[in-house]
């Protein structure tokens, strides 16, 4: 079965990092946000299962979709990439939802951790 993966980052160069840094063994269906209103609108009308997604993007920052998705009760497993790497806005992304906050540029076996610790590995 395929995993369905939404990233979401304004730079376009961050979101085929991300993909990139995906593992091999992790089959795959990747959708591509460029903000966090995108983001939302495929969350509002698709089943995704885990959401990579960056802070600072317009429209709606990482933090307006991760308080949208506690609002509207939308589950599913959220990775924060950024490199605003504040402890204080590591625990707001935390607080909010999050299941993960890791540090841009993206180490990978930071990602393979986090993807065995919640079961897509």
């Amino acid at each position: 079965m395929s995993t369905r993966v939404l990233i979401c980052d304004d730079s376009n160069l961050a979101r085929k990092q991300v993909l990139r840094s995906l593992p091999e063994n992790l089959s795959t269906d990747v959708q591509l946000a460029k903000d966090g209103q995108e983001a939302l609108d495929i969350l509002r009308n698709q089943h995704i299962d885990i959401l990579f997604l960056d802070l600072t993007m317009p429209i709606i920052d990482g933090l307006g979709v991760l308080q949208a998705l506690k609002d509207e009760e939308i589950n599913l497993p959220v990775f924060v990439i950024s490199a605003d790497v504040q402890p204080e806005m590591q625990n707001r992304v935390l607080a909010l939802g999050a299941k993960a906050f890791l540090r841009k540029p993206m180490q990978l076996d930071t990602l393979n951790e986090h993807l065995k610790s919640h079961g897509f590995l």
